[in-house]
């Protein structure tokens, strides 16, 4: 573990034992031990329902734990909130009232001087560049903006420890990097970050992670650690036939290929050793006569590692096929009931052309091309106001489009006809789902809504929950579930009458890696079986599914084509360095390139450079002058994340 250097390693700040919180006789927490040290940026990953968010509640001292000890800096947690910060899942910000006022109302709470409270407010503005925008009300922010706020109100009091759960659920990707290099630079001025996230890209930037599940932690490490310990290595495997191969490698009895998973245009396949692995892979395909494939090694991540360790424990949920009642053949009766057999695969789901639309003098979207086929996931990825959802309100006929044309389901006219919203999905943004209303309730409704026939509503609901996870769960109120519980029942909602066409407007926000991949299952068996999907997502690992995608900024399309496609086409090239100073590094480097160009990864550093030939002597020959020792340089390839930065800044710059 590296710690920033303004830290000191025999300062513990958090200190927890024998934890436990009891809710009746549910054990949500039972049995933690913990130590996190003073500057550390430490992470808590694990499924919904794991513990975590109680956790968060004890340590904040707004909850008493039923038994065990929990120190702040040697206090009760109780005693220490006034030097404990604490950014909640829900949004704590007052949405009537402006920037300044949140600041004001929360420093008036935490009992901050005036004269304090303002030079705090003028450095946390400046740090989440929200300074222009201080007299803007919080309710008219965007998703991103609104956390960088409830991150400053959590900072005004000057907090030594900070408390994060699960903070950047909903934010776009730029948004998400600037966030966490923020809390990057909090930690190496000395505060103690302890933050939860479902986003595991994320958590590779702590400095130590644990592994929280049945309310226990079981594993802690540094990323680098637990990746190490998992034993296994990644091929990415690409072929001309990807699902007749993940059909094969999935279903093979070889005790060489551990795991594998679809990503859109290739496969992730985990083996015990590279060479064996590769060569299986290879004989497999060639002995099923399919076409020979491309196969490049690469590093597990955190997720693999993850999903393994779960799935020893038998803690990953069962994936439960959907019953397919539709008939693909001409003359049989479609369910549910449609009047026409299932369009072929060839033809078009969804199309825009030069669609656009206007808010007074704002053009949100402009002059916007779509196509996407029936079986094809396609994605559409864009930061927080780049027209994603209000493109996607227009194509299935909620938004009237300002101009352009449209074709949904091979109807150009009316697009909120009764037979035509029977044949399509919709999962938005926000739940869809009624607080008051228990889950059955809530599915009962849907089931109607979307006209499935009576004798087939109860299995599909059974459906639904169980692909939840929530079988003997289906009377508690929806208001009363977990976020990631919540998007699971919206989703099943949305599918459970196997539409033609699926609209998913970022359906796994908050979701956890275990609960994703098996929405992802779900939604590529959808594709196979003829669905066209299109799917807004602000997590880029997960847009790696998609067949094909575009990226979208200011209203515009500025990028398309496969996500290989989209990586392969970016100039120059990602460098990972560790140096000695890794913060000092960073606000080096950033006064010398564009800041996009730096991203703080735990215990390095990565660079987007345009011509690495020249470029990487000036960025070597700069820190050696600083003093700073450079430990290893390398390239690496970019990620769809990375790829997705580089376009939209390079586009707003």
């Amino acid at each position: 573990m590296v710690l920033p250097q303004s830290s000191s390693l025999n300062t513990t700040a958090i200190k927890v034992r024998g934890l436990h919180k009891y809710y009746g006789n549910l054990g949500a927490v039972r049995g933690i031990d913990l130590n996190i040290e003073k500057g550390e940026m430490f992470g808590l990953i694990g499924p919904d329902g794991a513990g975590k968010t109680s956790t968060f509640h004890i340590l904040a001292g707004v909850m008493e734990a039923t038994a065990g000890e929990v120190q702040i800096f040697n206090q009760p947690a109780r005693d220490a909130r006034l030097i404990t910060g604490y950014l909640t899942q829900q949004f704590s910000l007052y949405l009537d009232l402006s920037i300044d006022e949140n600041l004001r109302y929360v420093g008036g709470l935490r009992q901050v001087a005036d004269d304090l409270l303002q030079a705090r407010r003028n450095k946390y503005l400046k740090l989440m560049d929200l300074q222009q925008f201080s007299d803007r009300l919080a309710g008219q922010l965007s998703g991103g903006m609104k956390q960088k706020l409830a991150l400053c109100c959590a900072l005004v009091s000057q907090p030594e420890v900070l408390l994060l759960d699960e903070p950047t659920s909903g934010v776009d990707p730029v948004s998400r990097r600037e966030f966490w290099d923020v809390l990057g630079e909090l930690s190496a001025e000395g505060m103690t970050i302890f933050v939860a996230t479902p986003y595991l890209d994320e958590a590779e930037r702590c400095h130590r992670v644990a592994l929280m599940y049945s309310g226990k932690i079981h594993e802690i490490g540094t990323p680098g650690d637990l990746r190490a310990k998992l034993g296994w290595h990644r091929l990415e495997v690409r072929t001309a036939n990807l699902q007749a191969t993940e059909t094969i490698l999935s279903q093979t009895s070889e005790t060489s290929i551990v795991d594998v998973q679809i990503f859109g245009d290739r496969l992730d396949v985990l083996v015990e050793d590279i060479n064996s692995g590769a060569t299986a892979v290879r004989e497999l395909l060639q002995t099923h006569q399919l076409p020979a494939p491309s196969i490049e090694p690469g590093e597990p991540t955190l997720e693999n590692v993850f999903v393994t360790r779960l799935r020893k424990q038998g803690y990953a949920p069962q994936f439960f096929p959907l019953p397919r009642y539709r008939q693909r053949e001409v003359g049989k009766e479609a369910f549910p009931l449609l009047p026409a057999p299932f369009p072929p695969a060839s033809s078009l789901a969804i199309s825009a052309h030069n669609l656009s639309r206007v808010f007074g003098k704002f053009q949100a979207v402009k002059n916007v091309n779509i196509a996407v086929r029936y079986g094809e996931i396609f994605g559409l990825l864009g930061a927080n106001g780049a027209g994603k959802t209000t493109t996607i309100k227009m194509l299935c006929g909620l938004l009237k489009a300002s101009g352009g044309e449209i074709s949904l389901g091979g109807e150009t006219g009316n697009l909120r006809s009764a037979d035509l919203r029977r044949r399509i999905g919709y999962m938005s943004q926000k739940f869809t789902l009624y607080d008051d209303l228990t889950i059955l309730q809530n599915l009962e409704f849907y089931s109607g809504v979307y006209g499935v026939p009576h004798k087939h509503r109860g299995e599909k609901i059974d459906w639904v929950i169980a692909t939840c996870g929530l079988e003997g769960q289906a009377h508690l109120l929806t208001g009363k579930l977990p976020g990631g519980w919540k998007q699971r029942v919206a989703f099943g909602a949305s599918v459970m009458h196997e539409p033609d066409i699926l609209f998913l407007d970022e359906p796994t926000s908050g979701v956890d890696p275990l609960a994703r991949r098996q929405f992802w299952q779900i939604i590529n068996d959808f594709a196979r079986n003829g669905t066209a999907i299109l799917v807004t997502t602000h997590y880029l690992e997960e847009a790696e599914q998609c067949n094909r995608m575009i990226f979208m900024a200011g209203g515009e399309i500025v990028a398309e084509g496969s996500p290989s496609s989209i990586k392969a086409s970016q100039p120059g090239q990602l460098i990972e360095i560790r140096v000695n100073q890794n913060q000092v590094a960073a606000k080096l480097l950033k006064q010398h390139f564009a800041s996009w160009r730096i991203s703080i990864f735990a215990d390095s550093l990565h660079i987007v450079l345009d011509h690495p030939e020249q470029e990487i002597n000036q960025l070597t020959q700069l820190l050696e002058t600083h003093q700073i020792q450079i430990n290893s340089l390398r390239s690496l390839p970019f990620s769809l994340e990375d790829a997705f930065i580089s376009i939209v800044q390079r586009v707003q710059s």
